[in-house]
C-alpha cells in the first residue's frame, strides 16, 4: 500500500472557511489550498491530527473505522482490545474497571494495556542505547514522527531506533500468548496509529484502530450505561512503568535513562513547533545526543482522538496518579513473569525512506513569486503568518509547489482589494458621467425632433408676416406712427425667425467635413471675428504650434466664438478671457476658454447644455448656443466640460469650459515614440 492511498483526514468542503488555521498548525505543511478550500494532501499527511483539533468549523474529520470495528466484534474470532495507556486521562467519569465492563459488553474477549508493550519497548531501547554508545538514535514510538522522518528527513532513517511501537509490540505479545488468529483492535488517542496499522503485517498486524472518540460513539450506539455495566479487570500482562509512556519524557523514565543536561546524551522534544526544529538540529549535527526522544504532540494525552476538555497538566496528573496506583497495587511477580516469557520476542523493525520528490525552487524563482505578491524588498516581507506559513518565503515556496495560492497572503489581498475599490470608484464615476451624457444626448435628440417640427411649421407664417409688414411700411411710410409700429412688428418677427433658424440648426443632423488644421492658427482665425469690449482683455496661449487636429472649421469656429461671447457676457464690469491649449495625453488635446466673471451657480451648472436654458436677460439669448456647441463637439468625437466658482472665499470667481478633442499624431512621431 502506498502512503497516498491512506486517508487519515478528510475535508468537508462546504464547512471550510479557508481561515488557514490548519495550514498554520500542520507541521508537515500537508494542506493545499485548492479552489478556495483547504484540502489535505494524503501523500504528505503524517496523521498528527492538528488540523482536526484546531478547525473550529469541523471541516477536518478523521477517518472513521467504526464499521470495521463492529464487523470484527460481530465475527466468530476472538477479539482483543489493546488500550493505549493514555486512557486514564480520557475516561474521567469512571474507573478502569467500569471501562473494562463496557469493553466486555461491546464484545471484546481480551482487554490488554498497551502500557505493557511500552515496558517491552523501553527495555529494548535501554539495551540499544547502552550497547551502542557511539550510535545516535531517534525514538520510534510516535508513528507521526516516523512518517515525518521518512518523508522529510530521509537521511535520518538509519538513525530511527529499529524497534516497533508499543502498539505493535503489544500485538506481537498477544499473538504469542493467544495464537496467531487473534483479531486486535487498538483503542487510543492517535490518528497516526491508523496509518501505522495499514503498514503492519504478520504477528504485529493491527486489524483495526479506533480513537477514544470513536469508542465513545460505539458505546452510545450500543446504548450502554456505565452505571449499569458489570465491572471487569484488564487481562494480564498489566503495565508497570509503561503507564507513563504517553507523557512527555515518559519513555526516557520507563527505560531508566536520564535526560542529563550536563552530558546531553538524551534529549526530549514534543509539540508541532519543537519537534521539526529538533530533527533539523539532529540532522545538521548541532545536537550531539545518543537518543532523541521525540513526540509529535505534547504527549499522547493531547492526541486528536481524545474527547476530554481538561487542560494539559490535569491530564498529566491523572496519568501520574494511575501509574502510581499501578506501582502500589500491581502484581510485580506477574509482570516479571511475562517480561521473562517474552524476553526473546522479536520487536525489531526497519525503516525505508518515503521521500516526496518535489523540486525546490531556487532564489530567483522565489523572488519572482514574492514580487507578484508585492514584496519587492526585504522590508515588504512582513512574515505575519496570516497565510499559515511562518515566513513569506515559505509561502512563496508553497505557491511554487502548487500547495498554496497568492490570495492566502492577507497584505496582498488587502492591497488588491484597495486597488479594486479604487478601480471601482473610477469606473463608477466614469459610468455616472457617461450615463449623464447619454441622458443629455437623449434629451437633445428628443428636443431636436420637437424643434424640427415646430421650426418648419412656424417658419412659413413668419415669412408671410414679414412680407406684409414690409408692404405696409412701404405704403404708409417708415416715419409714420403706423410705420413705427410696423417696424416693431418686423423686429419681433425677425427675432422669431432667428429663433426658428437656431431651432433648425439645433435639430439638423449636421455632417462634419473634417480637415486637418493647426490648432494655434485655427484659434487665431476664430478670435479675429470677436469684438472685445474696452474693459476686457483676451489672451491666447498655445505652447506647441505644431499641434493639429481634424476639425470642421466652420462648426468648431461657431463653438469657440459662442464660448468667448458667453465669457464676455459674464464680465460686464470687465475682466479677462483666456484661451489655452494643453496636451493631457499623446492622443488628445484640450482647448480651455476661461473667464474671470461672476461664475455659474452650482444648482444650475448641470442644466447649461439643455436647449432653451439661459441665464441671460429677456431678449438677449435663445438658450440654444451651448446646446448646439455640445452637439458639434460630440460630432467631433470629443467632450465638453465645465468648471465654475461663484464664491470669492473659495478662490477667484469665473468659469472654465474645456473641449477635449482627438489629437492628430504624425505616423513618424508615433514610430519614434514606440522606439
Amino acid at each position: 500500500m502506498k502512503a497516498s492511498e491512506v486517508t487519515l483526514v478528510q475535508t468537508i468542503g462546504e464547512r471550510c472557511r479557508t481561515c488557514f488555521t490548519c495550514v498554520r498548525e500542520c507541521p508537515a505543511k500537508a494542506i493545499r489550498i485548492e479552489d478556495g478550500q483547504a484540502m489535505v494532501m494524503h501523500e504528505r499527511c503524517i496523521g498528527c491530527g492538528n488540523c482536526v483539533q484546531v478547525c473550529s468549523q469541523g471541516a477536518k474529520v478523521a477517518a472513521d473505522s467504526l464499521e470495521m470495528a463492529e464487523t470484527l466484534l460481530a465475527g466468530d474470532t476472538m477479539v482483543a482490545a489493546a488500550i493505549a495507556p493514555s486512557f486514564a486521562a480520557e475516561f474521567t467519569n469512571f474507573d478502569e474497571k467500569v471501562l473494562g465492563g463496557l469493553l466486555r459488553e461491546l464484545g471484546f474477549h481480551i482487554l490488554h494495556e498497551v502500557g505493557f508493550g511500552a515496558d517491552l519497548v523501553a527495555q529494548r531501547t535501554r539495551e540499544l542505547v547502552e550497547d551502542g554508545p557511539l550510535k545516535r538514535w531517534i525514538a520510534t514510538s510516535c508513528p507521526a514522527i516516523v512518517t515525518f522522518v521518512q518523508r522529510y528527513h530521509p537521511e535520518l532513517c538509519s538513525s530511527l531506533l529499529p524497534l516497533v511501537s508499543p502498539m505493535v509490540a503489544s500485538a506481537r505479545a498477544l499473538r504469542n500468548l493467544h495464537g496467531p488468529d487473534l483479531k486486535l483492535i487498538f483503542i487510543g488517542p492517535c490518528l497516526a496509529k491508523k496509518g501505522e496499522a495499514a503498514f503492519t503485517s504478520g504477528d504485529g498486524r493491527i486489524d483495526c484502530v479506533i480513537t477514544f472518540n470513536e469508542l465513545d460513539e460505539l458505546i452510545r450506539r450500543r446504548k450502554l450505561d456505565p452505571n449499569k455495566v458489570k465491572p471487569a479487570d484488564f487481562d494480564a500482562p498489566r503495565a508497570n512503568l509503561g503507564a507513563v509512556f504517553p507523557l512527555s519524557r515518559g519513555m526516557v523514565q520507563v527505560a531508566g535513562l536520564s535526560e542529563d543536561l550536563a552530558t546531553g546524551s538524551v534529549v526530549t522534544a514534543d509539540g508541532r513547533q519543537d519537534f521539526p526544529e529538533a530533527l533539523r538540529e539532529f540532522s545538521s549535527g548541532d545536537m550531539d545526543a545518543e537518543l532523541l526522544d521525540i513526540l509529535c504532540c505534547k504527549g499522547c494525552i493531547m492526541g486528536a482522538g481524545m474527547t476530554t476538555d481538561e487542560p494539559l497538566f490535569r491530564r498529566r496528573a491523572r496519568i501520574s496518579r494511575y501509574a502510581g496506583n499501578r506501582q502500589r497495587i500491581g502484581n510485580k511477580g506477574s509482570w516479571y513473569k511475562y517480561m521473562n516469557q517474552l524476553d526473546d520476542l522479536d520487536l525489531s523493525r526497519s525503516f525505508e525512506p518515503d521521500q516526496l520528490k518535489l523540486r525546490e525552487p531556487d532564489d530567483a524563482e522565489i523572488d519572482a513569486i514574492l514580487r507578484r505578491l508585492g514584496k519587492i524588498t526585504a522590508s515588504d516581507e512582513l512574515n505575519c503568518r496570516a497565510c499559515g506559513y511562518d515566513t513569506c518565503r515559505q509561502h512563496a515556496v508553497a505557491i511554487y509547489k502548487g500547495m498554496a495560492e497568492s490570495e492566502m497572503c492577507l497584505p496582498f489581498v488587502i492591497d488588491e482589494l484597495r486597488n479594486t475599490v479604487g478601480d471601482l470608484h473610477s469606473s463608477n464615476a466614469e459610468l455616472a458621467t457617461t450615463q449623464e451624457q447619454l441622458m443629455h444626448s437623449e434629451r437633445l435628440a428628443s428636443m431636436g425632433q420637437l424643434a424640427a417640427g415646430i421650426a418648419h411649421e412656424v417658419n412659413n407664417p413668419l415669412g408671410v408676416v414679414l412680407l406684409y409688414t414690409h408692404l405696409l411700411q412701404d405704403e404708409f411710410g417708415h416715419e409714420s406712427k403706423l410705420g413705427i409700429d410696423l417696424s416693431l412688428i418686423a423686429e419681433q418677427a425677425n427675432r422669431c425667425k432667428g429663433i426658428v433658424s437656431g431651432l433648425l440648426d439645433f435639430s439638423r443632423e449636421n455632417k462634419t467635413e473634417l480637415q486637418r488644421v493647426k490648432i494655434g492658427t485655427f484659434l487665431r482665425e476664430c478670435l479675429r471675428g470677436v469684438i472685445t469690449p474696452a474693459t476686457q482683455n483676451i489672451c491666447l496661449k498655445v505652447d506647441d504650434e505644431n499641434l493639429s487636429a481634424d476639425l470642421d472649421q466652420a462648426q468648431m469656429q461657431q463653438v469657440i466664438i459662442n464660448l468667448v461671447n458667453n465669457a464676455q457676457a459674464a464680465m460686464p464690469e470687465g475682466g479677462t478671457t483666456c484661451i489655452s491649449v494643453t496636451v493631457p495625453s499623446e492622443d488628445s488635446l484640450v482647448i480651455e476658454v476661461a473667464d474671470t466673471g461672476c461664475g455659474i451657480a452650482e444648482e444650475i451648472l448641470s442644466r447649461i447644455f439643455e436647449p432653451f436654458f439661459t441665464t441671460k436677460g429677456q431678449g438677449k439669448g435663445t438658450g440654444l448656443g451651448l446646446a448646439v456647441s455640445y452637439g458639434i463637439v460630440k460630432m467631433h468625437r470629443g467632450q465638453i466640460n465645465v468648471q465654475s466658482n461663484t464664491d470669492e472665499k473659495s478662490g477667484p470667481t469665473g468659469t472654465i469650459f474645456s473641449i477635449v478633442l482627438p489629437q492628430y499624431v504624425h505616423p513618424e512621431a508615433q514610430e519614434n515614440g514606440h522606439d
